[in-house]
C-alpha cells in the first residue's frame, strides 16, 4: 500500500501556496508527477509523488480547501514544504481546476463531495 502524506496546513507565503504535513517528510526523495486524483470517501484531493519507483499520495483534505482556493484564484504555484525544503507540485493548478470542473454537478463523486467542492471552489471562482 502506498504511503499517504496528509496535509495539515496550507498558507500563502512569498506569492506561493505552501502545503505542510504533520509527519516528517524527506522531500529530497520525492518527485512531483503532475497527476492528481480525488478521494471522495475522505473529501480529499490527492497529489501523486514518486519515491524511488513507488508512489506516495499527498492527501489534501477539506480542512485546507479555503486556502487552496485562494491560491488557485491568485494563480499561485503550489509547494510541499518540510524540513526547510520545498518540492514544487508541478501541474497542481491545472489538475485542481480540471478536477473541480469534473466534480461540479457530477453525482458520481457522491452528493456530499459535490456539495463541498461547489461550496468552496465554484462559488468563489473568478
Amino acid at each position: 500500500m502506498s504511503q499517504r502524506i496528509i496535509i495539515t496546513n496550507a498558507f500563502i507565503e512569498n506569492n506561493e501556496l505552501m502545503l505542510t504535513a504533520e509527519s516528517e517528510i524527506e522531500i529530497a526523495d520525492l518527485t512531483a508527477t503532475g497527476q492528481m486524483l480525488v478521494d471522495s470517501d475522505h473529501f480529499s484531493f490527492i497529489y501523486i509523488v514518486e519515491n524511488e519507483g513507488s508512489y506516495q499520495y499527498i492527501s489534501i483534505p477539506e480542512l485546507v480547501w479555503n486556502v487552496i482556493q485562494e491560491g488557485l484564484a491568485a494563480g499561485l504555484n503550489a509547494n510541499l514544504a518540510a524540513n526547510g525544503k520545498m518540492l514544487s507540485l508541478k501541474g497542481f493548478h491545472e489538475e485542481m481546476k480540471y478536477l473541480i470542473a469534473n466534480i461540479s454537478g457530477n453525482s458520481n463523486y457522491g452528493e456530499e463531495m459535490v456539495a463541498k467542492v461547489e461550496q468552496i471552489f465554484t462559488t468563489h471562482s473568478a
